[in-house]
């Protein structure tokens, strides 16, 4: 960005929201304290951090953008795998939602409206405060609503309530053109549908009006720990426990993870939505590998139970802290179900590998449920056949994700792809991979690439909105 540029950004963003509400490059500690990347391993250096308190204030900074011929990316929680929050690559102007905190709830439809700035954790606590009410989310209590909400947002509760955006009713969203709509299924579908699934393309979402439910009052949580063992014994308890997930009987209370480490071995973990003496009655103990250790807690304080998700082994490994890391995933349908041959062939790769040095950890994580129950081309979001997804993860804390732990990470989805001829390889945009390139739309979003670019045409033609793997406008 020139310096004529520079000075004519810089003088339009102070003009629009106040000089103490936005930094530039040369504002002291500007990439520890405005930019703060959450991947080390992406660097990006924004054209500017801006701090809007309203929905006019987004509008004010968009039109700035579009005057400077820059692009734009809202922030909330900043996890982006590729630091698309910040833009994914220079002189982005970036759109930090952190002050949109406003909180109400109609008691009488128990819809609940949540500001595009708020954390789960504070969504959470909101909800009980205000009649003991939640929505289906993940379990980082530092992600943000406003990406949670607009890619897909899969938790725990998700079986039985659909994903975070399935609960979402209405949307105020502030648009390429600088005006600020409503969008429902009542009124502007084309932007309602895009911002659920893939709104950073789109819009900024600064307020969500949600559906919610009712607390579960009680929840059992339990885990089977398999700690130590060879390859084998890790690949038949995951042979049985993709048998388990696979019943199209099983209910739709319980919520299950396959997690492998090297450092603790293999857990299979989750929730059960009701009481132990039901959770008992589905003797899942006899359907896993005899000698497994059984632990499991019932709780009936629906706070306790979400903060016990953030204890998390997976969680506890990165969380919401910064490093240098790189992630895969891959979703699988009834169709996909992994051959016993090639789990045996997957485990002893993971075993045998070269990792490059780095501290991994992989999670098979059970969706279907309710989700599925939403056709694929209601939403942007298009993987509702999807049953489970697995998420790799490589983490260096000491310098840059080397070649051979992406080796070992793409290495481990082929095994995967090459024995499933079939298999309709999709990525959830939530775990954004920036190594699937040209093909990330069809992978990201499946069926619904095409009406995406041609909603972004009209609304986004200049593609303000943007990430290096944002939908496009269509092309004329």
């Amino acid at each position: 960005m020139g310096n004529q540029q520079s000075s004519a950004v810089q003088q339009c963003l102070e003009q629009a929201i106040g000089k103490d509400h936005v930094a530039f490059k040369n504002t002291p500690l500007y990439q520890i304290s405005h930019v703060k990347p959450y991947n080390l391993g992406v660097p990006v250096t924004p054209a500017a951090v801006t701090y809007p308190k309203t929905a006019d204030e987004v509008s004010a900074i968009v039109k700035c953008a579009v005057d400077n011929s820059l692009k734009v990316q809202p922030r909330c929680g900043g996890h982006s795998y590729a630091n698309y929050g910040i833009g994914g690559q220079d002189n982005t102007i970036v759109v930090d939602m952190k002050n949109f905190q406003q909180f109400s709830m109609d008691k009488s439809t128990w819809q609940a409206t949540i500001g595009g700035g708020t954390l789960l954790r504070d969504v959470t606590e909101r909800l009980h405060d205000n009649g003991k009410r939640a929505i289906a989310h993940g379990t980082c209590p530092q992600v943000g609503i406003g990406g949670h909400a607009t890619i897909g947002g899969l938790g725990p509760t998700s079986r039985m309530w659909g994903s975070t955006l399935d609960h979402v009713e209405e949307v105020e969203v502030v648009l390429a053109n600088s005006t600020v709509v409503r969008a429902s299924e009542k009124q502007n579908q084309d932007i309602f549908f895009a911002t659920k699934g893939a709104a950073a393309g789109f819009g900024i979402v600064t307020e969500f009006k949600m559906r919610t439910q009712a607390e579960p009052g009680e929840a059992v949580l339990y885990s089977y720990n398999f700690h130590g063992g060879s390859s084998a014994s890790k690949a038949e308890a995951f042979k049985q426990w993709q048998k388990l997930i696979s019943d199209p009987a099983l209910s739709r209370k319980f919520a299950s993870q396959y997690i492998l480490t090297e450092q603790l071995g293999a857990i299979i973990t989750g929730t059960f939505f009701g009481s132990q003496a039901e959770f008992d009655s589905l003797n899942i103990t006899s359907r896993l590998p005899t000698g497994s250790a059984l632990e499991s807690i019932e709780l009936k304080d629906w706070l306790g139970v979400v903060g016990h998700w953030s204890e998390d082994i997976a969680l506890e490994i990165v969380g919401g802290i910064p490093s240098n890391f790189y992630a895969k995933s891959l979703s699988y349908t009834e169709k996909d179900i992994i051959p016993d041959e090639t789990i045996d062939k997957l485990f002893k790769y993971i075993d045998e590998a070269d990792k490059g040095g780095a501290l991994w950890f992989i999670i098979w994580d059970l969706e279907g449920g309710a989700i599925n129950d939403v056709a694929p081309d209601a939403t942007a979001y298009g993987h509702r056949d999807a049953l489970f997804y697995h998420q790799a993860y490589a983490v260096n804390l000491f310098g840059k994700v080397n070649d051979k732990t992406r080796n070992f990470l793409n290495g481990l989805n082929n095994v995967v792809l090459d024995a499933l001829p079939d298999h309709n390889q999709g990525a959830y945009a939530g775990y954004v991979d920036p190594a699937l390139g040209e093909n990330s739309a069809s992978l990201y979003w499946g069926g619904n690439v095409e009406r995406l670019e041609r909603i972004k045409a009209e609304v986004d033609p200049l593609d303000v909105f943007h990430n290096p793997q944002s939908v496009r406008p269509a092309k004329k």
